[in-house]
């Protein structure tokens, strides 16, 4: 690529960077908050744009970091949920819940660590910003999505109130719980029993109080730097 090429798109990349971290928050609600739901009730036909949502925040990912590391972990995500889509039609198992949540697990992860690099840097507080604290706080909910599956997985009837078996409704629920979870809402229909899943939900708890007291005091002091 010619030092031109290069220059236009780190151009590209500091004009953009902010509303790709916008569209990464909308496709990750969409995913959350209405494919899987919709997918738990039998619409399988939101398994194709669950995929479809996977291709862009892989693509919106690899353009506001640029790094080759990010990008090879983003498509080894994905890998495996393709996999694990493939396996579950012709041979369904346990293996394509490790499979999925792997990938999830890759991704809120790379999510936390790219988007939040970005949204705490120096500079001005804007709309996108904003925006994109609130990405982080999404992605630190669905890493505990996977974590508290490869719980129940491993640790039979970790969980009280909830199955880890192939199932188009075991996403939403497992969403569901790691929310309840981090806003500390504690419905009570599933709760967790064994003591690692204990240690993980009061781990995902303790961030959820905190993350929203830190974040306030660091977009404030942007602010302030910002202004003088």
């Amino acid at each position: 690529m010619s030092t031109h090429n290069i220059g236009s798109l780190s151009s590209l990349r500091e004009r953009w960077t902010d509303q790709v971290i916008s569209i990464l928050t909308v496709v990750l609600i969409l995913m959350l908050f209405v494919f899987a739901p919709l997918q738990a009730v039998g619409m399988t036909a939101f398994q194709v744009l669950e995929f479809a949502s996977a291709l862009v925040v892989i693509g919106g990912l690899f353009f506001v970091s640029a790094s080759p590391i990010v990008a090879a972990a983003m498509l080894t995500a994905f890998a495996m949920a393709i996999w694990a889509a493939f396996a579950r039609l012709t041979a369904p198992s346990a293996l394509d819940i490790y499979l999925l949540a792997g990938a999830w697990l890759i991704m809120s992860v790379v999510l936390i660590f790219v988007v939040g690099r970005t949204v705490f840097a120096s500079g001005r507080v804007n709309y996108h910003r904003i925006v994109g604290a609130i990405l982080v706080y999404l992605s630190i909910a669905t890493t505990f999505v996977a974590l508290f599956t490869f719980v129940g997985l491993l640790i039979p009837k970790a969980f009280s109130g909830i199955l880890f078996e192939d199932s188009p409704a075991l996403a939403s629920n497992v969403i569901y719980f790691s929310f309840v979870t981090l806003t500390s809402t504690g419905y009570g229909d599933i709760f967790p029993v064994h003591p690692v899943a204990r240690s993980l939900c009061n781990f995902e708890t303790i961030l959820g109080q905190l993350y929203p007291a830190t974040l306030l005091a660091r977009l404030v002091s942007l602010e302030i730097e910002g202004r003088r």
